[in-house]
């Protein structure tokens, strides 16, 4: 056994109590083997002054979708996607998505995030990405049927299984997949319960957006007379390893289905406040039950994918939908961001414990905006920074080190993103 000590920090326990102590890792095995006095390793990683902290987790993003920051904004989601995003992505080429992917692996990197669940196209590029970059990842081909004629779309579904089935165990194991119908108003019915009849027989999970907007909950419920997660349910969509995206639009009667199914939901609360989608009703989620994750959703919509920020938002936007500023404390929004993200994609993480995946993000403390040091827990929620991670390590290797992201070559990956971008953005007018 070869292994790794982080040395000198202190350490956030699965309890959300902080105290000093290393972590030694099994670099062989990826695990935790122990927290707190621990022998000495074969190799340090200095923490100094800094938390070390379970790596973040992104459950809801489209990584590629880089190339697009900043590229439109300020409109509702259905004029957003209709009149510059789906023109923009229709363009989209194998390289570019490889390169945007690789930007924001890159970004995640740097800021403490050590696994991501991707909804795009193009996926084996962003199999390749994840592969050279070492972190983790949930990935899928994301299913359109709308707009489509029937042969198109009945391709977009079975390319979506087959990638799920395909791709599933890449990269050693760290990459897992889910089979991807976008939403409930962009997937025809037949399209729907396809995708939920082969993600059931495949045994893989569902990923999919849902009740993002009144836009798409209204029409459903005028239509059909029931709350689009019923609807779902009936469709088969709702299962216990399955992630729904947003649910921002969601009664009591849809919670407490989540929580009875066992459904994890992907909060997104930048993206849902750019767009101005609504304010989600994390805490009655919680409090139903509801395993509650945190995503950054795309780029173009957020405009950055550093899951500190997101946490930060999610406690801040919790408080104004409950009207209590108890809501979405601190903890919660650390627990979101690291072991419920690792609940809702089925990772063996998100908590520093031993006989866990030692994936971490060791951040550094040492700060004016992080001093003085009352309460370590709620500068993470609301003073931390992805700027402020030292170091980042996935499965026991160290993937950034002071900084530095060791797998690739940050130089490259953005002046390849740049130009690719500045030619899609001339592609698409």
């Amino acid at each position: 056994m070869t292994t790794l000590q982080v040395a000198g920090g202190r350490v956030l326990h699965p309890d959300m109590t902080v105290s000093r102590g290393d972590v030694l890792v099994d670099r062989d095995a990826g695990d935790i083997v122990a927290v707190g006095d621990v022998p000495a390793g074969d190799e340090t990683l200095d923490a100094e002054g800094c938390l070390v902290m379970p790596g973040l987790v992104n459950a809801h993003t489209h990584v590629a979708m880089t190339l697009l920051r900043g590229y439109a904004g300020d409109k509702p989601l259905d004029r957003w996607l209709r009149e510059d995003i789906w023109p923009a992505e229709a363009e989209l080429t194998p390289a570019d998505v490889r390169a945007g992917a690789e930007l924001g692996v890159v970004e995640m990197l740097k800021t403490g995030t050590t696994a991501f669940s991707d909804m795009y196209f193009h996926v084996e590029e962003l199999a390749d990405a994840v592969e050279r970059a070492g972190l983790k990842a949930v990935l899928g081909h994301t299913a359109v049927t709308v707009g489509k004629d029937a042969d198109a779309a009945e391709a977009d579904v079975a390319q979506s299984l087959a990638v799920a089935r395909d791709l599933d165990g890449a990269a050693d194991g760290r990459i897992r997949t889910t089979v991807q119908p976008h939403s409930l108003t962009t997937v025809s019915e037949s399209g729907l319960r396809d995708l939920a009849e082969g993600a059931r027989d495949g045994d893989i999970p569902l990923h999919l957006h849902a009740n993002e907007t009144t836009g798409e909950v209204d029409p459903l419920v005028d239509e059909r007379g029931e709350r689009p997660l019923s609807w779902a349910d009936d469709l088969g969509l709702l299962g216990d390893r399955d992630v729904l995206a947003h649910c921002v639009h969601v009664d009591e009667s849809e919670i407490d289905l989540l929580a009875e199914r066992g459904t994890a939901v992907a909060h997104c609360p930048a993206s849902n406040m750019k767009l101005a989608s609504g304010l989600a009703p994390v805490q009655a989620m919680r409090d139903a039950g509801v395993t509650v994750a945190l995503g950054t959703d795309g780029a173009a919509s957020n405009d950055d994918l550093d899951m500190f920020d997101e946490l930060r938002d999610a406690a801040m936007v919790g408080k104004v939908a409950a009207d209590d500023a108890a809501a979405v404390d601190a903890a919660s929004a650390v627990e979101m961001a690291t072991a419920g993200g690792a609940d809702a994609l089925g990772l063996d993480a998100g908590r520093v414990e031993a006989g866990l995946a030692a994936d971490l993000a060791v951040v550094d403390l040492e700060a004016p905006h992080l001093t003085p040091v009352h309460d370590p827990v709620a500068l993470v929620a609301y003073a931390a920074r992805g700027a402020d991670v030292r170091h980042t390590v996935c499965d026991g290797e160290v993937l950034v080190r002071d900084g530095e992201v060791l797998p690739l070559d940050e130089a490259a990956v953005r002046e390849r993103a740049a130009e690719r971008a500045a030619a899609l953005a001339e592609r698409a007018g």
